[in-house]
């Protein structure tokens, strides 16, 4: 099985590692804890492409980022989205909130506002997600 991520996926994330079907991504912007789940397969840019079994398992593994997310401090909203309007390739976009953040949904992927984060707090950020 062939499989490659789409460039301005890689451009935008830290990879944090593999699920059994999808890698695990780490939006790079301060602003959000924002996660992108990209199934590992070839040609899939719509949830209608995955059968049932795979599916099934991306199912899983939204639901167990959105808990992992959920049990953060001060975390008490997730959005989970599959948009897929810049990058064709399918990805599921889980951003874990807290009602008192002063960014809305609408400037999600909002490049030129994007905050990139520093060195220090992406690798917090990174062995927080992976002890969890």
């Amino acid at each position: 099985m062939s499989f490659s991520l789409d460039p301005r996926l890689a451009a935008d994330m830290i990879e944090l590692g593999d699920l059994k079907l999808s890698r695990l991504l780490l939006m790079n912007d301060a602003r959000y804890l924002w996660l992108v789940l990209v199934p590992r397969h070839e040609n899939l840019s719509e949830l209608i492409d995955l059968d049932c079994a795979r599916s099934r398992i991306l199912m899983e593994e939204i639901a167990a980022v959105s808990k992992a997310l959920i049990g953060l401090p001060g975390i008490d909203k997730i959005n989970v989205g599959a948009i897929g309007n810049i990058v064709r390739q399918l990805h599921i976009h889980i951003v874990a909130r807290a009602s008192a953040t002063r960014h809305g949904l609408a400037r999600y992927g909002a490049a030129a506002s994007r905050c990139d984060m520093t060195r220090r707090r992406r690798a917090r950020s990174c062995a927080t997600l992976r002890s969890g």
